[in-house]
């Protein structure tokens, strides 16, 4: 783990675009009324060329990515997680998923990030229907390093993705870019211990390895996995899991359904025998508050976390 300072998933997104947009005047940034939200007002003063501006139309925001995709751009599509996988989920659907099209959804602000916003901003069903949709990959990076790692993947590949990050800045949970992500569908180890295993992805993963520090104060040893991507999914990994641990906690902003628990879950049912336990938001509109608020009400931060699993183990 580095000990750089923690720095926002969006700013490094950024960077990358414009050092990959430099090389390549075929990527291009389409946003939706999100410039600012999505951290790139310093790419579009650099390559301003190479960014389009639709306003506040999410829909067509993606049907004109597919085109551009389909004319030989490389297009990232910008837009707040919560009206990109919703309002638009049709487009991402039919235009880009059903022809297999390259086009890069990056939903911004995602899960619980615009907090006291309330429900109308929070995204915590989108990992239900991306995951569900053919063709399309689905990440959620959870530092500056994975972040990094995984957009010198994204800026190549030709494959339709599904980014989802949110507004905070992250702590660092790797060191370098390398070690962060390897390859799609390649989960990573980040603590070994042989009493409970967590697995997490995006945010949570910070919390994931602060409630395994505290857990190990009680005498329980936790193994921390960062899923790195939804789909394509280690299923290899977590069926060796399922079968060397009694108990599993997937931990995730999101709803409880459909979402990461349910993916794990569903290797669980076939490959192991261990009970699973799913963490995160329940089925009713999440309450107003900061995220951090919001994360301990729901146990989903560190303390939270270690608190279910010793109720579990006791």
């Amino acid at each position: 783990m580095s000990e750089e300072k923690a720095r926002k998933v969006g700013e490094v997104i950024c960077e990358q675009l414009v050092d990959a947009g430099k090389n390549d005047s075929d990527i291009v940034v389409l946003t939706s009324d999100s410039r600012g939200s999505g951290s790139l007002v310093p790419f579009a003063k650099e390559l301003p060329k190479q960014i389009v501006e639709v306003g506040i139309a999410e829909q067509d925001l993606v049907t004109i990515s597919a085109g551009l995709a389909h004319s030989g751009k490389r297009p990232f599509a910008v837009s707040p997680a919560a009206f990109l996988t919703m309002r638009s989920i049709e487009q991402v659907k039919v235009d880009v998923s059903y022809s297999n099209t390259n086009v890069k959804l990056l939903g911004i602000s995602g899960g619980n990030s615009y907090s006291v916003l309330g429900s109308t901003h929070h995204s915590l069903q989108d990992l239900a229907i991306t995951r569900a949709i053919p063709n399309l990959e689905v990440y959620m990076p959870c530092d500056q390093y994975q972040t990094i790692g995984l957009f010198k993947y994204l800026v190549k590949s030709d494959k339709p993705a599904y980014i989802r990050i949110g507004k905070k800045a992250l702590s660092n949970c790797y060191s370098n870019p390398e070690e962060a992500f390897v390859k799609p569908g390649k989960a990573n180890v980040l603590r070994n211990g042989k009493d409970v295993a967590l697995v997490a992805m995006g945010e949570t993963v910070p919390e994931a390895l602060k409630a395994a520090d505290l857990l190990e104060k009680e005498g329980i040893k936790a193994t921390v996995i960062d899923l790195v991507s939804l789909k394509p999914l280690d299923t290899e990994l977590l069926s060796k899991i399922s079968n060397e641990f009694s108990d599993i906690y997937t931990i995730e902003e999101h709803s409880i359904y459909n979402g990461i628990g349910s993916a794990v879950a569903e290797v669980v049912a076939t490959s192991g025998s261990a009970k699973l336990h799913i963490l995160g938001f329940p089925d009713a509109p999440a309450i107003a508050g900061t995220q951090d608020e919001v994360f301990g009400y729901y146990g989903l931060d560190g303390a939270g976390i270690a608190q279910n699993v010793e109720k579990s183990i006791s």
